[in-house]
């Protein structure tokens, strides 16, 4: 069993993950708030306590693998794992393998994030795969009929646009995000659920009509992870494939392809390969 960490900039999810089955999945999968202030040893504290809450020795762990989209955090909490694991984790980016081909102007700009939901994709469905990670911000991208990742776009998340909405108007509240009970909706809350739900659905629903355009054919398959993927994407004109696992389970893939690779600390090389 490994333990898959990825660090976003709302929250951490950590998953359970064993590595010895063809298929992974990632359980338990746990989740705690990202907090750019704590130390090494704050963050090994909370990590080993909210494993132990689930009864999961952090000794019983073959090895680590960290994605980071924070990267004043990346080192810290790496750190972290090192003490409650005694395991120095793999660190998303260039140096791993992971099958995947970058077809981007810069390759060493991708986020570790979107690497490991690509990874996933390309193992787990049909191609092309049109990807929705829905967290702070919502990211669409595409793993094309090879396999190659080759871009996509970023927009603000639900969590940032609602509170815009309550922040710049004296009369409208910050709301929980959360569909309204009707479509066109008869009251101010509602109108609001409906602007968010239907607003983030319309978009993603619309950029995915763009994606097929410019790849000349529909996608074989759209999935969609990350907190609000689930409260958004039924609301898609698209049939969408909700996995909240997707992410945690490319970074088990990408741990098996490095399985007994030793690495420096926070080692990086060259960002300009095609590959990681």
């Amino acid at each position: 069993m490994i333990l898959a960490i990825d660090t976003g900039n709302t929250h951490t999810v950590l998953g359970c993950i064993d590595v010895s089955k063809k298929r992974l999945s990632a359980a338990p999968v746990l989740r705690m708030r990202t907090d750019r202030a704590q130390t090494e040893t704050e963050y090994a504290v909370r990590i080993r306590q909210i494993l132990e809450l689930y009864g999961i020795d952090a000794g019983a762990f073959e090895g680590a693998i960290l994605a980071s989209v924070v990267p004043e955090l990346t080192g810290v909490l790496a750190e972290a794992v090192r003490l409650i694991t005694g395991a120095q984790p793999l660190i998303v980016g260039p140096g791993l393998k992971t099958g995947l081909k970058i077809e981007l102007d810069d390759p060493g700009t991708i986020a570790a994030d979107l690497v490991a939901t690509a990874v996933a994709a390309k193992e787990e469905y049909p191609l092309p795969c049109v990807v929705i990670d829905m967290g702070t911000a919502t990211t669409i991208t595409v793993v094309n009929e090879k396999g190659a990742y080759i871009g996509g776009s970023i927009l603000p998340g639900a969590g940032i646009s609602m509170k815009a909405l309550a922040r710049e108007t004296a009369l409208l509240p910050a709301i929980d995000i959360v569909p309204p009970k009707k479509t066109i909706a008869s009251n101010t809350i509602d109108a609001m659920k409906a602007g968010i739900v239907f607003g983030q659905a319309g978009a993603i629903d619309g950029t995915i009509d763009r994606f097929a355009a410019a790849l000349g054919r529909e996608p074989a398959s759209i999935v969609t992870t990350g907190g609000m993927g689930s409260v958004i994407c039924p609301h898609c004109m698209h049939e969408i494939t909700i996995d909240d696992t997707l992410l945690l389970k490319g970074l088990g893939i990408i741990w098996k392809k490095n399985a007994g690779k030793k690495i420096s600390k926070f080692s990086n090389v060259d960002k300009n390969q095609r590959e990681i």
